[in-house]
């Protein structure tokens, strides 16, 4: 059953390859993207089963040339122990394959908004805010992914109360969407004199940003105002009233937008982390009323989760939903945080890969 498809998806690439070659087809840029689209999509999977095709092929030369009666006994040795290589590997690109072939999330290759805050420590938290931004900024540029701030409100010694942003580009969603959670600093903090190692908390949410019509919006149901921006100062701030509040009546949910000069594009951000935070209620609704499926997950969205410790001492990053240690805290903090980022999308294919045999 998985080749049928495996042959089919290969079919379709090929086909794909084909059709954009045609110059009806380069000239019609919402054709050409479609299939741009829908062939970077079958790309890692295609991938994986030509290597797969090479390993199986690999492995029926061994397993033919054990055969061979004229072969001297050196030989045939060499020739068992390639097959069992093979066979291992085909065995793995399989299991690797049935993942890839797993419905994705829809939402995997939205922008997301980004929300970090302050949790406990006092401006130690804070700090450590502005490192977690500094890190996923580095890490979004590195995936060519592009930020913009909606909402900052900073401090005197640079940390960072609280902070809302977009990230903006294909997949963005797919790379984000695990970091949902409480992450812990453990380390001395610039504030602290005695130098006692101090434990602080910051809290992210990750959000899928959602279009306009995918959730129903009264427009009387929205309180617009006017402020000037928060935050420990500046050359513009809180000079002009440029920052919009906002309040959905119905949720009680409080947006404010202050980094536009312009109070119309203020308002337009707000309007899209609106929607953002709507969507994200409706499947927050959706995900409990399947719980079940949710426990096979590997966790993105539960932000009271303690997901991650920092600890300066030892140089450490700790994610304790993988039960997984590095000892390269400098370099995860400046954005090469794909170690394990991607073993957590890993672990999470295959807990619903389980799900779904079970």
């Amino acid at each position: 059953m998985i080749f049928t498809k495996l042959q089919r998806a290969e079919d379709r690439y090929r086909e794909i390859e084909q059709m954009m070659t045609l110059p009806e087809v380069v000239l019609n840029n919402k054709r050409y993207s479609e299939l741009i689209k829908e062939y970077k999509s079958l790309e890692p999977v295609i991938e994986k089963f030509r290597e797969y095709k090479v390993a199986e092929k690999n492995m029926r030369d061994s397993d033919e040339m054990m055969r061979e009666s004229s072969l001297d006994a050196d030989l045939r040795e060499l020739a068992e122990e390639e097959f069992k290589e093979y066979r291992a590997l085909c065995e793995k690109l399989t299991d690797e394959l049935r993942i890839l072939l797993m419905p994705r999330d829809p939402n995997d290759s939205r922008n997301v908004i980004v929300e970090i805050r302050q949790g406990a420590g006092g401006e130690e938290a804070a700090l450590f805010g502005a490192d977690l931004y500094r890190m996923y900024s580095m890490y979004a540029a590195s995936k060519r992914f592009k930020i913009e701030v909606v909402n900052l409100n900073d401090t005197e010694l640079g940390g960072i109360k609280e902070i809302t942003f977009n990230v903006i580009g294909d997949g963005a969603y797919s790379k984000f969407k695990f970091e949902s959670g409480v992450h812990r600093v453990q380390r001395i903090p610039v504030t602290e004199s005695n130098g006692r190692i101090q434990t602080s908390t910051v809290t992210v949410a990750v959000l899928p940003e959602a279009e306009e019509v995918e959730v129903e919006v009264n427009p009387a149901d929205i309180k617009f105002e006017s402020c000037k921006s928060s935050g420990a100062g500046g050359q513009h701030i809180n000079k002009t009233e440029s920052a919009v509040r906002l309040t959905h009546k119905p949720t009680g949910i409080v947006i404010e937008c202050d980094q536009e000069r312009s109070q119309l594009q203020n308002k337009e951000k707000a309007l899209r982390l609106l929607y953002t935070k709507l969507y994200d209620m409706k499947l927050r609704a959706q995900e409990e009323a399947i719980a079940s499926t949710r426990k096979s997950q590997v966790g993105s969205g539960d932000r009271s989760e303690k997901i991650r410790t920092y600890n300066f001492p030892q140089s450490r990053v700790t994610d304790h939903r993988i039960n997984k240690t590095i000892y390269s805290l400098d370099s995860f903090l400046n954005g090469e945080i794909d170690c394990i980022v991607d073993d957590l999308i890993t672990a999470d294919a295959a807990e619903r890969l389980k799900g779904e045999e079970a």
